[in-house]
């Protein structure tokens, strides 16, 4: 057993290390996804400021010229037309050089590079179109210093429609040595058109309500700029960053970030190991090693010496001295346990007596009286607790005589017991001096209250039948009806006249009454334990089920009709707790030899 016990601390630490771990891995995953998110996050504010500030070079480039507006919608409707010399260089021998030497030489008062709008209007078709080749050799080779300077993977202007479903585009730069076409990632030329997809198109409607709008599409970001609207057209500056490079550099620098937090935890991690074996392990394997000695001696005082040696300031030292209050409070609690348990067996051992005395005192060797055959008689009493307060008895009074009781003492227990006791011998006693039941009942009711300080009380029943006659003479102090059977009949409830209890009042007389029993005939006596009988769901056996029962044999011997009446209760309480005592008692009257026939049993006042 000790040896599995120390395995299961000895992988205490590797769980600990564990825990460590899983910490450590956790920390490094979020540390690793905070940074990529942190990192997309800056390279999209910065190129978005970037984008912002080169928007507004493109713009400021694009509006420098007066007739801007005239030359973004010349360009728009007349692309075709138009002779353009694409990223030329400043010189003298250049196509735009001759083109801008003729337009000086045809107005030579007009200033090329800041021609109003009017004075566009003004001037003749070939010359408005000589002046837009021109305006546009120059732009574009402004955008491309722009592209080239700021490291711009695509840099245009475009027009678009209401759905800003296609692209027209009027200006597009170009590196040294790009091929200018109209096939994916070829520099677009004037007039052409292209058709986009739908994050493209959210991005210019929201470029045309907030000025201008950053969009993501894989790999690359979209920026647009709204320049205004040419013929009803919205135009656009719009420019595309390739951001897989500074992402990976970002990536490789949120490993290595991660990397070192990963180590740096590994370290923390360690010293943590190390405070807490140092600190918490060994201070409560001597409270474990502690328990075990207390477990094996049951000796605070051993203990006690043992966890002194914990000198910790923390809630460990609190639980050493939990644990040696507890020690002490259980060497004390066996203690009184002990005594206790002893106690309970010496009253344990006197209620079993007590049962078995009581169990004597009432008659409980059947048959009673074997050498007489003129009737059968059979009683039982079954306690709710170890001792009870029911009783029944018997007894010849003379030779033809028989006198019968039954009685139900208040209470239960060991108090009712005593109780009981007294009062079967006092009733017993009144009976065997003579007289009538009701003058027996009289004479027990003045001697019980005349002592009777606890006010308790018992009702009785009490019968004297005379055996040559089958004359049953009774008297009823507040007991349960009696139950007759008439031979061959049905068990019928009796309801006699009722007396006050005995011990309830002094000066009470009883009134008795007489049934003339014929041979055959049965009488069931009983306490209020049996029509009292509960099931677990509260419902009582009541008398209805009690007489039911015994009509479904009237013909049975008083034993084994107590013995079905029985059954009945068991099968209907079920598991619920006995709550009363119950005690049962069957006369059957067989009669004398010479009075066994001509007899009927009916009863009389």
């Amino acid at each position: 057993m000790s040896t599995t016990k120390e395995k299961k601390i000895s992988r205490l630490i590797p769980q600990v290390m564990i825990l460590f771990a899983i910490g450590i891995i956790v920390t490094g995953i979020i540390t690793f996804f905070t940074q990529r998110s942190l990192s997309d996050s800056a390279i999209r504010q910065q190129t978005e400021a970037r984008a912002s500030e080169i928007g507004k070079l493109v713009k400021a480039s694009i509006r420098e010229y007066p007739a801007y507006e005239r030359l973004l919608s010349y360009w728009y409707t007349n692309s075709g037309e138009m002779d353009i010399e694409y990223d030329a260089e400043y010189g003298p021998d250049t196509e735009t050089a001759a083109k801008c030497l003729d337009f000086s030489k045809r107005h030579p008062d007009v200033q090329l590079k800041y021609v109003t709008e009017r004075e566009f209007d003004s001037l003749e078709p070939e010359d408005r179109r000589l002046y837009a080749e021109i305006t546009y050799s120059w732009l574009i080779t402004r955008l491309n210093q722009i592209k080239r300077s700021n490291q711009i993977d695509y840099l245009f202007c475009v027009a678009t429609d209401e759905s800003y479903g296609t692209q027209f585009f009027l200006l597009s730069a170009a590196d040294p040595g790009a091929t200018r076409g109209t096939s994916y990632e070829e520099v677009y030329p004037l007039g052409h058109a292209v058709t986009v997809g739908q994050d493209q198109q959210e991005a210019m409607r929201h470029a045309r309500a907030y000025s201008s709008h950053l969009a993501s599409a894989g790999v690359y970001v979209d920026y647009y700029t709204w320049l205004g609207d040419t013929d009803g057209h919205p135009v656009f500056i719009g420019m595309t960053y390739n951001l897989s490079g500074m992402r990976a550099s970002a990536a490789s620098q949120a490993n290595k970030e991660t990397l070192y937090a990963m180590i740096f935890q590994v370290f923390l991690s360690v010293i943590c190991l190390l405070l807490v074996f140092w600190f918490v392990l060994r201070p409560l394997k001597r409270v474990q090693e502690s328990i075990r000695l207390y477990k094996q001696t049951k000796n605070s005082g051993a203990i006690t010496e043992k966890l002194k040696e914990i000198r910790t300031r923390n809630e460990i030292a609190d639980l050493s001295d939990d644990i040696t209050d507890l020690a002490s409070e259980i060497d004390d609690y066996i203690g009184r346990i002990e005594t206790i348990t002893a106690e309970k067996e010496r009253v344990s051992t006197e209620l079993s007596m007590a049962a078995r005395i009581q169990s004597a005192m009432l008659p409980h060797i059947f048959p009673p009286f074997p050498e007489r055959n003129e009737f059968d008689i059979y009683a039982s009493m079954n306690p709710a607790k170890a001792v009870g307060g029911d009783f029944y008895d018997f007894f010849l009074i003379d030779d033809d005589h028989l006198g019968i009781v039954i009685a139900d003492v208040s209470g239960k227990g060991v108090p009712a017991a005593l109780f009981m006791m007294a009062s079967k011998i006092i009733l017993q006693s009144c009976a065997m001096l003579g007289g009538s039941p009701a003058e027996i009942l009289t004479k027990t009711n003045e001697a019980i209250c005349s002592n009777n300080q606890e006010e308790m009380f018992v009702t009785v029943w009490m019968g004297i039948l005379e055996i040559s006659t089958g004359k049953l003479t009774a008297a009823n102090a507040g007991h349960e009806y009696p139950v007759l059977r008439k031979p061959g009949g049905q068990f019928e409830l009796i309801r006699d006249r009722h007396g006050l209890v005995i011990g309830g009042m002094p000066g009470i007389r009883y009134k008795e009454y007489e049934l003339q029993m014929s041979p055959g005939a049965k009488l069931f006596l009983y306490t209020d334990g049996l029509p009292e009988a509960t099931d677990a769901e509260g419902n009582m056996f009541g008398n209805e089920r009690m007489i039911a029962a015994l009509n479904r044999d009237p013909d049975a011997p008083p034993a084994l009709v107590l013995q079905n009446i029985s059954s009945e209760v068991d099968g209907f309480v079920k598991s619920a707790e006995q709550f009363d005592d119950l005690t049962m008692l069957c006369l059957e009257y067989v009669g004398a030899a010479a009075q066994q026939s001509g007899s009927r049993c009916e009863p009389a006042v």
